[in-house]
C-alpha cells in the first residue's frame, strides 16, 4: 500500500497474504496500525521511517544452533 507523509509517498509492504484484502488504517505522527475491515486483525504495526520510500516488513531471523 502506498501512504503519503510529508509530501512524500511512501510504500508500506504488508504481504502477499493480504493482496486485496479491504484494509482500516489508523495513523497518529507516524505510528501506522493497519488492520483487516472484516475481522479486526492486526495485519502491520509500524513506525514510519521518513527518510526510506519503501517500508519492508521485517522479519526477525532465528540465530543458527551451534
Amino acid at each position: 500500500m502506498t501512504l503519503r507523509y510529508n509530501g512524500r509517498l511512501h510504500h508500506i509492504g504488508v504481504g502477499r497474504t493480504h493482496a486485496r484484502t479491504p484494509v482500516v488504517i489508523v495513523i497518529q505522527d507516524r505510528h501506522i496500525v493497519i488492520a483487516a475491515k472484516d475481522t479486526g486483525e492486526i495485519i502491520r504495526k509500524l513506525t514510519l521511517d521518513p527518510t526510506r520510500d519503501y517500508q519492508p516488513r521485517t522479519t526477525t531471523k532465528a540465530e543458527p544452533s551451534k
